[in-house]
């Protein structure tokens, strides 16, 4: 099965190198399908021992009382081999447990990592948050509030915030990191379809805090390079100049008026 062969081999050399393949998805998946594999085949085995013993060892009619012969109490049990079942299910579980630490390890290093190990160039974004909204900066200064990337191409996000603590995710694209005042995080991702998704603020930040997302829109590389080249050192592209209005409005309000917002008081 392919899928399980690429659950079970997340990681393949390139330029010489072992790092992982595809998208942050893809790498948090195939974590997920290891951790399923192994867990659903150790389950198997513990059960099956169990209902293995239960049958043998069982107490039931017509069965003879010289089949069994329990230990005495305060009398050492034999024919166990000599603990070597017990040494032997240890070594397995602590080899597995090591190896399967320290896949895991190795692969979320990856992940983390601050570049994509990707050949191409990556698409370059700083992100700052604030209360109750994301900013996002591409090379040429334009910035939105909706962020727009192309399909399969590495985007790296430089993530900054402008008030207190913030945390920027998109969790169908499995990327979260902090959003520090006065100091940048990295973080990257890529997109392997088209679509629309959603971020969002994970970081407990305020009475707004549920209200601050932001549109994060992946394009076909040809139409991204399209808008890209229509926009320039602007604040909003076209279709944006409303919601960029609306969210100004929307964050100059007090920490007082999002509480009344919040629970149907109205704004101020």
């Amino acid at each position: 099965m392919p899928g399980l062969l690429d659950a079970l081999a997340p990681l393949h050399g390139k330029g010489g190198g072992i790092v992982p393949r595809g998208t942050r998805t893809a790498v948090f998946q195939q974590i997920f399908d290891v951790f399923l594999v192994l867990g659903t085949l150790v389950g198997v085995v513990v059960v099956s021992y169990m209902l293995y013993n239960a049958v043998k060892y069982r107490d039931g009619e017509g069965k003879r009382s010289d089949e069994f012969d329990p230990p005495k109490l305060g009398e050492l049990p034999s024919g166990s081999g000599g603990g070597r079942k017990l040494f032997l299910s240890f070594g397995l579980s602590t080899v597995i447990v090591v190896s399967l630490v320290a896949w895991t390890y190795g692969t979320l290093l990856y992940v983390e990592a601050d570049s994509p190990g990707e050949d191409e160039a990556a698409v370059e974004v700083e992100v700052t948050g604030f209360r109750f909204g994301w900013q996002f900066e591409y090379p040429n200064g334009h910035t939105a509030s909706k962020l727009r990337v192309p399909a399969d191409r590495s985007v790296r996000l430089h993530v900054t915030s402008d008030d207190v603590f913030h945390t920027f995710g998109v969790p169908e694209l499995r990327v979260k990191t902090d959003a520090i005042p006065g100091r940048y995080t990295d973080t990257w991702f890529r997109a392997n379809e088209t679509g629309t998704y959603e971020a969002r603020c994970f970081e407990l930040c305020g009475a707004g805090h549920s209200y601050m997302t932001a549109e994060v829109v992946v394009m076909p590389p040809d139409e991204y390079r399209e808008w890209y080249e229509s926009t320039g050192n602007e604040t909003t592209d076209a279709g944006e100049t409303n919601a960029s209005a609306n969210d100004t409005a929307t964050n100059a309000r007090s920490p007082a008026a999002w509480t009344a917002a919040a629970t149907g008081g109205g704004a101020a």
